[in-house]
């Protein structure tokens, strides 16, 4: 027996040596201000591979401002807690006890290794107690839980093993998108996909892993590594003491990652962002951050680093949203309910996107609760909606259902006496179906229904719709390889009719289908380095215009413009390769491959000369699916991030993009009766690079994160229209198109604040845009060839979004945007031509519509934070444009008597007050 005693003696004594040996030369650096116990921990453990274990209940009071350089953790602790009640005792294992009123013993009492008759040796051994002050946490969290993985053998063989499986809401079994995963005291780490998943490749042995997400409190898990094996890691909901706005799920994400111009958000933040009417908006948040612009108060789309409106590809969980709005613009098409969070790619646009020019809006929806039934419900003075989710089989199908409409029409009601017979209406409904087949396969099915109907007192009505159905089957080959195989159909139209004369009524109608496949595969070859490849194909189906007599008694006669098709593929690959810890480069190319195809009559033009009606040489017949043209050509994407320290970097990024359907509109936005067109013999498919530089740095424990971003992107074959272009109903519209050469520059700088009662991010965006139309076989000249601005040019731009929580239940935001108002081209004389009075105007785009400026304020107010009760309510109240300026939607001008007036109109000309209630159950 004494010989045992000495072996653990001895064993205590080299574990205390080996833990000495790599504590002593850690030493920390820190500045707190006020700090709470949670923030204080959490920025030790950030910079450490330390534990905390404490009662917050019984530090709730205490307040740590501390500044330290290069102190031992005992120093810093002894500072910290000075003239308090607080204790602390530091186990062996790099484990920290907070305690007050009493200390805990890490040592063991004097004689317990002593045998009779011998005297006390002269070393005391370190015990390891952890069973009375375990954080107060839910059954659920198993941070000291051992999990063994793989195939266990008696010793464990060196070399490394893969880890691979998912993160989860502890609460709802949904995949915790972005969520960060990494070995504690190593660079050694992963993120998941938007599924959840991840792969790691670890040592064998004994490890703890640290997990982060977005919204998320951190965990941590102990594992054993034997071979490839799979964890299943489940998370909580932050319940922050002060609220939080952040845009990654890492607070270094912004650093560390190798893409720029790249934003994620989060659908929790979007809510807190005051908007018309009250309902939290995807698009207007969008709107606040740096190189995103709008041409207008209430339009819809958006303008980024000088592209079109239609050069956005927006994506609603892989489905393509070509009218992402609702009310004239007023309200996004996305339910803020069913969404989950949002990532915008101005720039290092990921290889698997393709088709458009500026920039790609990726929204995901929620799964669904897997675990047990829950909705949410909200009414305002415009809209109402309902969400609705639960499990069909618990933890492996669930379904997630939301609707929303509106009752607009009392509001419309009490505008000026020329427009009390005006209507408007919507509705839109998202059903989804997540199903677990087995551990390696899963399925998804989403369906996307919206309709909108207004006039604007007259007989004529609109509608248009979004209708989208996607079905994915994600499949895991292994740890390292996994695929996502989709396959959808999108369609878009508009109708617009009229009827109050029987003799003129007619029925205007367009509309686009779109059947697209794509297949995904993401192959992890290592920690640092990752491939990803695959192929898509889309078959467009656009009918550009049908015109046809509403009623027995009209006398209108029938047109059809011919009907379109076209099929666009992709082959991708990309690699992103962690060079050394400092260095990192991702780098892809998609080459793409358009076909147009008949049936269709092409018009041949005589070379090098204007194509118009005289210019016509002949036309040619092609058959159903005949090939008439094909345009193929590589996107090139590259980008790379190098760190000058832990919290700053520099990145660098160039690509390469092309677009073969093109918006055909007489506005500067998108708009109901706009007109899409394919690339065909006649007009070229749009292309254009980019450029980019940017520099990040994070400060004051990474809860101020900053960055200046610069760019220069060129434009080739843009389509701008001839003087007096129609539009609709045009059989020819290479006749009424030029194609312009475009540039496009700027800097786009953000600061956030993502901690603290204040929170919130201010940006600003210096940019221009330029067209030029030089082609002397064009038949027109625009400007004399030089360069003008572009419809949406807006040189300066100016967003700030705070948030200030006063408790759990009491917040307010507050929103500010300022921006130079867009080019317009005005008449600036009038003469006296061939006995007639003419009117001549100003170079393209010469002039400007006064600049934009509006500030709103909400106040959010949650009811009490019961956990066990079925209704949680809270209210927004708050005052949309509160200096009540009249900003410009539009200018027009009009002659009457001789006398040419013009004309400005304003959408939100006073202060707006709004209101909404909201539940969840």
């Amino acid at each position: 027996m004494r010989r045992i005693y000495l072996a653990i003696f001895c064993f205590s004594v080299f574990l205390q040596a080996v833990s000495a040996q790599q504590n002593k030369t850690k030493l920390f650096s820190v500045n707190f201000q006020q700090a709470t116990i949670s923030q204080f921990v959490n920025e030790l453990e950030s910079k450490s591979s330390y534990h905390f274990y404490y009662d917050p209940a019984l530090f709730d009071s205490l307040r740590v401002t501390l500044q330290v350089t290069d102190k031992p953790l005992g120093d810093v602790l002894d500072l910290a807690f000075k003239k308090t009640a607080f204790t602390y005792a530091i186990s062996r294992q790099q484990q920290v006890f907070l305690t007050k009123g009493r200390q805990i013993k890490t040592e063991l009492a004097p004689g317990f290794l002593q045998a009779p008759g011998n005297a006390p040796p002269t070393q005391t051994a370190v015990a390891d107690y952890t069973a009375d002050v375990e954080r107060k946490v839910p059954d659920a969290t198993t941070e000291n839980k051992l999990y063994e993985i793989g195939v266990k053998t008696n010793t464990i063989k060196p070399g490394k093993a893969i880890l691979s499986g998912y993160i989860r809401d502890i609460k709802s079994g949904e995949a915790v998108t972005g969520a960060s995963i990494y070995v504690a005291n190593t660079k050694t780490g992963a993120a998941t996909d938007q599924f959840g998943y991840f792969s790691i490749t670890l040592p064998r042995g004994r490890q703890t892993l640290l997990v982060k997400g977005l919204g998320m409190k951190d965990t941590r898990r102990q594992i054993i590594l034997y071979t490839d094996g799979k964890l299943i890691i489940e998370m909580q909901e932050q319940i922050n003491a002060l609220k939080e706005v952040k845009i990654s799920a890492d607070k270094i994400a912004n650093v560390r990652s190798a893409e720029l111009g790249v934003t994620h958000l989060d659908i929790k933040n979007i809510k807190q962002i005051p908007t018309a009417f009250g309902e939290a908006d995807v698009l207007k948040v969008v709107l606040t951050l740096p190189g995103v612009t709008s041409v207008g108060e209430a339009t819809t789309g958006f303008n980024v680093r000088g592209g079109a409106a239609d050069q956005n590809l927006i994506l609603l969980d892989g489905a393509t949203i070509y009218n992402p709005a609702h009310f004239f613009g007023f309200f996004a098409a996305f339910n803020p309910d069913i969404v989950k969070d949002i990532e915008l790619y101005k720039s290092s646009i990921p290889e698997k996107f393709g088709g458009r020019l500026s920039s790609v809006l990726d929204i995901t929806n929620r799964e669904g609760n897997k675990k047990i039934f829950t909705g949410s419900a909200g009414i305002g003075l415009l809209t109402s909606r309902l969400n609705i989710e639960g499990p069909i089989i618990k933890d492996k199908t669930s379904f997630i259902f939301g609707g929303r409409t509106t009752y607009s029409d009392w509001l419309l009601k009490l505008l000026p006496e020329s427009y009390k017979h005006s209507q408007a209406s919507f509705y839109d409904f998202n059903l989804g179906i997540s199903h677990q087949i087995n551990e390696k396969n899963n399925i998804y099915l989403t369906g996307y229904l919206s309709k909108d109907k207004f006039k604007l007192n007259s007989d004529t009505a609109y509608s248009y719709s979004n209708k989208n159905i996607v079905l994915k089957w994600k499949h895991n080959f292994n740890n390292k390889l996994y695929s996502v195989i989709s396959a959808g159909i999108d369609r878009y139209q508009y109708d617009i009719s009229s009827t109050a004369n029987p003799i003129t009524a007619y029925d205007l109608g367009f509309n686009i289908t779109q059947s697209n496949f794509k297949s995904d595969f993401t192959y992890y070859l290592s920690n640092k380095h990752t491939l990803n490849f695959g192929l898509s194909s889309i078959l467009y189906n656009v009918n550009p215009g049908t015109f046809e007599p509403n009623g027995v008694q009209s006398l209108e006669r029938p047109d059809q413009v011919p009907t379109e098709k076209a099929l666009e593929s992709a082959l991708y690959l990309g690699d992103k390769y962690d060079v050394t810890d400092n260095l990192t480069i991702s780098a892809g190319v998609r080459y793409n491959i358009y076909n147009y195809l008949g049936p269709q009559t092409i018009n041949n033009y005589a070379p090098n000369l204007p194509k118009d009606a005289a210019n016509i040489l002949d036309s040619t017949a092609y058959g159903s699916g005949k090939v008439i043209k094909t345009y193929s050509a590589p996107d090139i994407r590259i980008s790379a991030r190098y760190l000058l320290s832990g919290d700053m970097s520099i990145k660098a990024g160039y690509n390469t993009l092309h677009q073969y359907i093109h918006l055909l509109s007489n506005s500067t936005s998108i708009s109901p009766t706009d007109i899409y067109k394919l690339s065909d013999p006649n007009i070229r498919p749009e292309n254009g690079d980019q450029v980019s530089l940017g520099f990040f740095k994070n400060a004051k424990a990474n809860t101020i994160e900053m960055s200046v971003e610069v760019y220069y992107k060129r434009l080739r074959d843009y389509l701008d229209y001839k003087s007096g272009a129609v539009l609709l109903l045009n059989h020819h519209i290479e006749q009424d198109i030029i194609n312009t050469q475009g540039k496009a520059y700027g800097a786009e700088f953000l600061i956030k604040k993502t901690e603290g009662k204040l929170n919130g991010w201010m940006s600003y965006t210096y940019s221009r845009t330029f067209l030029r139309q030089d082609d002397p076989n064009a038949g027109e000249s625009i400007n004399q060839g030089k360069y003008y601005p572009a419809n949406y040019d807006k040189p300066h731009s100016f967003n700030f979004s705070g948030n200030y929580r006063f408790t759990h239940r009491y917040s307010v935001s507050f929103d500010v945007a300022y921006s130079t108002g867009r080019p317009i081209t005005l008449p600036i004389a009038k003469y006296e031509y061939a006995g007639s009075e003419r009117v001549f105007y100003s170079d393209r785009n010469a002039f400007r519509i006064p600049d934009y400026f509006r500030s709103d304020f909400s106040i959010i107010i949650d009811g009490n934070h019961r956990v066990h009760q079925f209704f949680h309510s809270s209210w927004t109240v708050g005052v949309y444009n509160i200096t009540g300026r009249q900003n410009a939607y539009s200018t027009f001008f009009t002659e009457q008597s001789g006398v040419i007036s013009g004309y400005k109109l304003s959408i939100f000309a006073a202060p707006i007050p709004f209101i909404n209630y909201n539940i969840r159950f």
